[in-house]
């Protein structure tokens, strides 16, 4: 049998593994782990992404008093979290293979040093035959630094192993025309590398169990595509679907064509740290039609209109232009306090070298 690719990271939402009534859909975690044997046995390298502890202790126990939905989700996590993770190493032990557990939270990829540190991780499992099962840590995680949901975490995860491919197991098949429930509505078999998010398409509603909605695994397939990565939205509540889509088979899902020139490790570190920001530089007019040029150009001094937040060397930074839009993000060679010192240098050091720029890529609608 021919695979499409040989290593993938594969993403499982609450939404399939969970019953209606918030317990763990036992038979689904055993359906999914059959299939993810099948291929590790033919070679292929496979990281899961899994959601479903919270929805896994919500079944356990309800909270005895009124609590917040911070602290619930604390809870429910805590008690799931080992639930999910005994259900998977029970069942892949059936097959002779070991899992392991890696929790994480968004601060993880804030710094170089952290993201290096987690990838390494990841490459030890690998390489001693483990299959991670990665999960954000809820039970530490705050609102405010939460993955916007484990799509978001699946697509750093893919990005940082250098996956070939991202599979999304949704309970959809994919995205619409239309919603989904609009008798209307045609399934988009393929979204090229400058196609724009369909107008009445995507709903930004989610489960009861799940954070993030169509909308958000568009935004993140889009980016991960534009980083040389297939990223493949199918439904996970069809039989056999991951070995189906990897074996080439003809099967009914979206498909989000990856760019050809794939980003360098930095450069997609970068890319995933929107949140981290620490400064924002304005530049002008011709900075910005430079920078978006086809040519390997770094920020220089010279193009800086102004800088709205203070920031150190080694800190990233937003790019605008004099609009306010979001050009790219960069790592600091310097200071905010030096680039006024450097505009009047004769030799300008660049303050964003182009190894340590990545441009946000501009779609058509």
């Amino acid at each position: 049998m021919q695979f499409r690719y040989q290593k993938i990271t594969v993403k499982v939402g609450s939404n399939v593994l969970a019953k209606a009534d918030g317990t763990l859909n036992v038979s689904r975690i055993a359906h999914l782990v059959d299939q993810i044997a099948f291929l590790r046995k033919k070679g292929l390298e496979v990281v899961l992404v899994s959601s479903g502890a919270v929805a896994a202790g919500r079944a356990v126990l309800e909270p005895s008093r009124k609590t917040d939905a911070v602290s619930k989700r604390q809870l429910w996590a805590a008690l799931g979290q080992v639930k999910l993770i005994s259900r998977y190493s029970d069942f892949f032990n059936e097959h002779g293979l070991t899992c392991a557990q890696v929790l994480t939270t968004k601060e993880n990829f804030s710094s170089r040093g952290h993201y290096l540190n987690m990838k390494n991780c990841m490459t030890t499992l690998l390489e001693n035959k483990v299959i991670p099962i990665v999960n954000e840590n809820d039970t530490i995680s705050v609102t405010e630094l939460m993955f916007t949901d484990n799509d978001e975490l699946s697509g750093l995860i893919a990005s940082m192993v250098n996956s070939e491919a991202l599979i999304i197991l949704s309970n959809v098949d994919g995205v619409f025309t239309a919603h989904p429930e609009n008798e209307n509505a045609e399934l988009i078999q393929k979204v090229g590398i400058n196609d724009g998010e369909p107008d009445n398409a995507i709903s930004g509603n989610h489960s009861e169990f799940g954070r993030g909605g169509m909308l958000t695994k568009f935004r993140i397939a889009k980016k991960l595509a534009g980083d040389g990565i297939n990223v493949h939205l199918v439904n996970g509540l069809k039989e056999n679907i991951l070995v189906d889509i990897l074996s080439k088979k003809e099967i009914a899902h979206t498909w989000f064509e990856p760019a050809q020139k794939p980003a360098s490790g930095v450069k997609k570190w970068i890319a995933h740290s929107d949140g981290f920001t620490k400064g924002r530089v304005v530049v002008n007019k011709g900075a910005a039609v430079a920078l978006k040029s086809e040519k390997a150009v770094s920020l220089l001094p010279v193009g800086i209109v102004s800088i709205e937040n203070e920031f150190k060397k080694g800190d990233l930074i937003r790019i605008v232009d004099e609009s306010g839009n979001t050009i790219g993000l960069g790592k600091a060679q310097y200071g905010s306090d030096k680039v006024e010192t450097e505009k009047k240098s004769e030799k300008q050091k660049a303050l964003v070298h182009y190894d340590y720029l990545y441009m946000e890529k501009t779609t058509n609608h």
